[in-house]
């Protein structure tokens, strides 16, 4: 949705006739976020092109980004550092996450910002198949308020992802509580235990009829979400899934928040 839109929907709720004087005129902080799995910038056509994921990341305009798949100076990739040079081509602030070594560099996930970020850790999980780990980034809002964004790729069996959801959790929990959005690869199905254990206390975002995430050119599966917590923290003004189905083998999300947890 245009964000020139958005903010005239926002003007009209809250200049609505029943809103307190101390509201009308005074804007809600809203943000926009990205969940992209990049598959390391290899697209179906197996060409490695950051430019058009930056394009894309352009064109969608968000505040924040959250990246999964990404390559640090790997041999793979060309040696690039896809955080820093995607950031470059954003003007966005990378914050990259390392999960392991590889191939000579790191291979991990990513968060980007145009917002002010406060604060940013890389969070270690239990290991499964691949080590992991959650990119966490406390962002200011317009009114100077946080909000908290972590960039997710949990895998791979179920139970490993279910002991990483609870790790993440774990950490959360001795965290200053802010309004919270988890945002990228789950690797989980509605109705498998990993959801089923976040849906006790994250309110996971409803698509609508278009929900499928993976793959891109035939989508089938959904396994990419944002959830968020606490119960108010966001309202929802606009979503989408886009359909991509050459520069990943996910397609981009795409969510329109207002934030109204204090």
């Amino acid at each position: 949705m245009n964000r020139v839109l958005i903010l005239l929907l926002i003007v009209l709720v809250g200049c609505r006739q029943d809103a307190p004087p101390s509201a009308v005129g005074a804007l809600p902080d809203t943000l926009r976020v990205l969940a992209y799995n990049i598959h390391h910038g290899e697209g179906m056509d197996e060409i490695i092109d950051l430019e058009r994921i930056a394009a894309l990341i352009r064109k969608v305009d968000p505040d924040v980004v959250t990246l999964q798949e990404v390559d640090s100076v790997v041999t793979r990739t060309g040696g690039v550092d896809q955080a820093a040079e995607l950031g470059r081509m954003t003007g966005m602030r990378p914050f990259f996450g390392r999960f392991m070594a590889y191939q000579g560099g790191a291979y991990g996930m990513a968060v980007l910002s145009r917002l002010p970020v406060r604060s940013w850790t890389n969070v270690r999980l239990p290991d499964g198949e691949e080590p992991r780990t959650v990119v966490a980034a406390d962002v200011e809002l317009a009114s100077g308020r946080l909000a908290r964004v972590i960039g997710v790729h949990f895998y791979m069996t179920e139970s490993e992802r279910l002991a990483q959801a609870q790790a993440m959790e774990d950490w959360l929990e001795g965290q200053d509580p802010l309004p919270t959005l988890l945002a990228g690869d789950f690797n989980s199905y509605r109705g498998d235990s990993v959801l089923t254990h976040l849906e006790r206390s994250w309110h996971v975002v409803d698509k609508g009829e278009d929900f499928q995430t993976f793959p891109s050119w035939a989508p089938d599966r959904e396994i990419d979400y944002f959830m968020w917590r606490p119960e108010g923290s966001f309202s929802v003004v606009g979503q989408s899934l886009l359909d991509e189905p050459v520069i990943s083998d996910h397609r981009p999300l795409v969510i329109d928040l207002v934030v109204d947890g204090n």
